[in-house]
């Protein structure tokens, strides 16, 4: 079999499945994983596709920043779904983080605490959504607001947590990359994000899996700074498996 035709035949999967893995590759075409790795090299300087941990997918894995009102309609079904799954993580008289995007907004729109509550945010469509409920006890952190996200961002922000300590901080992302690690398409989120891992006990991810194999332009942390991610049933075994190598829990829900 020639390069040519090899490259066909990677492409032809690829169209046919979206993504493709190096040791599925190997075995099929009766060459080494080093040679695939070079033929995938070759066809993502062609433009033909793009490289990811272990494989290589027809998507870009690079996100870019979108505003909250257009990302809140897609998937919506597996961030309800999600949300749902984290709120039953919160304890009675417990005090949180809740970070911004749209996987935080409907989990916000789940909570409903008989006890009462202590929620610091940087989202502002979190605090109005959480308003509603007398028995939340809500901490809005100010600073530069991202339209975007209708988020605070900044140094403000940032040293008010300085003398705060909770027991789980929840976040929303735009990438999970098992090299690159969590990440999201702003610097400014990236830092404050940072922060609020320092301060919490357990830091729990809510990600939808179409956020797997992603990477935004800000790194938040690495894996191993994650206790808990919790996400639907749309991520492959081997990731979820090399989480759990890692020691992060996994919750796969079910959508409803």
């Amino acid at each position: 079999m020639t390069i040519t035709e090899r490259h066909e035949k990677i492409l032809a999967k690829l169209n046919e499945k979206g993504k493709v893995e190096v040791p599925d590759l190997s075995e099929s075409l009766n060459v080494s994983e080093v040679t695939i790795r070079k033929d995938l090299r070759i066809l993502e300087d062609k433009g033909l596709l793009f490289r990811t941990h272990g494989g290589a997918t027809k998507t870009n894995p690079y996100t870019s920043d979108k505003p909250v009102q257009e990302k809140e309609f897609v998937n919506i079904t597996e961030k309800n779904s999600i949300a749902k799954e984290a709120v039953k993580l919160i304890g009675d008289n417990d005090s949180i983080i809740l970070g911004s995007g749209t996987s935080i907004l409907a989990m916000a729109r789940c909570l409903d605490p008989e006890h009462p509550l202590n929620v610091i945010t940087s989202a502002i469509n979190v605090s109005m959504e959480l308003a509603q409920h007398e028995n939340i006890e809500i901490l809005q952190l100010g600073g530069h607001l991202r339209h975007s996200s209708t988020s605070v961002v900044g140094s403000y922000a940032e040293s008010f947590l300085d003398n705060i300590t909770c027991g789980m901080y929840f976040l929303g992302v735009d990438g999970i990359d098992l090299d690159f690690g969590i990440t999201t398409t702003n610097l400014g989120e990236a830092s404050l994000n940072q922060k609020c891992i320092e301060v919490a006990q357990v830091t729990v991810v809510l990600a939808d899996s179409s956020k797997f194999g992603k990477r935004g332009f800000g790194r938040i942390c690495n894996l191993d700074q994650i206790q808990h991610i919790i996400t639907d049933g749309g991520v492959s075994t081997e990731i979820v498996q090399e989480l759990e190598n890692r020691g992060i829990k996994v919750s796969i829900v079910d959508v409803d």
